[in-house]
């Protein structure tokens, strides 16, 4: 039984002092092309990217074929999975309270 639990930490020990260099030597140094873009990355690094503010106009044929979609590979939709969470689990505390 000791021994087991010697061999047992010293693999412990071996996997965390392995897990310490994880990842370190798995990068590669590469030049970023886009460097200074405000496109990419705004005009200060703090600030939001001038792409992340294009607004799209909102496309309701868009809205219905998701829907299709969705129902096709999930099922249709019922009143369980389009309920909100908090209406979905006040039943359950009442359901609970009358088994008592």
């Amino acid at each position: 039984m000791k021994r087991n639990f010697l061999k047992i930490s010293a693999l412990l020990l071996a996997v965390s002092l392995a897990s310490c260099k994880y990842q370190k030597n798995n990068t590669i140094d590469q030049n970023d092309v886009r460097t200074g873009d405000e496109y990419v990355y705004g005009v200060h690094p703090d600030s939001a990217a001038r792409q992340t503010k294009i607004r799209y106009t909102a496309k309701p044929e868009l809205e219905q074929r998701t829907t299709a979609i969705r129902e096709k590979l999930f099922g249709a939709a019922t009143a369980e999975t389009t309920a909100p969470a908090a209406a979905v689990a006040a039943p359950a505390a009442a359901d609970s309270a009358a088994t008592k």
